[in-house]
């Protein structure tokens, strides 16, 4: 049985969150998925109530900032994965100004599944938010097709 593409309509009505506490940043991100047709999306400047946004919207994908006051993207990255399904995927961009190889090893170990420098190229972005929105359209159809089927010694 061959795959269904995903269909960019699928992609853009998938729900993103994006985290950064600098409002021209939020601004810029709000301006490059308002102008792919992304039609539901959330930003947040909040840190501190990211952990509940995270919880109550359930995104689809999770674009964050990993240097922001009060909490920090390290300490979210750690609390969103308390909260995640193991037979989930929910891709979490990390979008920073941290050049370090110490923070994009530390992200990436603490469950992020991309890892942006700031300032990024738009294009890039917008690439890459489709590419984790799609295998994570893929996942659920792959869980989804898992479910359907008889267990093996049922056949």
């Amino acid at each position: 049985m061959m795959a269904q593409p995903v269909q960019r309509a699928e992609l853009l009505a998938r729900r993103i969150l994006a985290i950064d506490d600098e409002e021209a940043n939020v601004l810029l991100l709000a301006s490059l998925l308002e102008r792919e047709g992304y039609g539901d999306v959330h930003y947040l400047t909040d840190p501190v109530r990211a952990v509940e946004t995270f919880l109550t919207l359930q995104p689809d994908i999770v674009l964050l900032d990993l240097m922001m006051p009060g909490v920090d993207g390290f300490q979210l990255l750690e609390a969103f994965a308390r909260h995640a399904r193991e037979d989930e995927f929910r891709p979490i961009l990390v979008l920073t100004a941290d050049t370090t190889l110490q923070a994009r090893r530390r992200a990436l170990a603490l469950g992020a599944k991309d890892f942006v420098v700031k300032p990024f190229d738009i294009i890039e972005i917008s690439l890459r938010i489709a590419n984790l929105l799609e295998t994570r359209i893929l996942y659920e159809r792959l869980r989804q097709n898992a479910l359907q089927q008889p267990p093996a010694n049922q056949v």
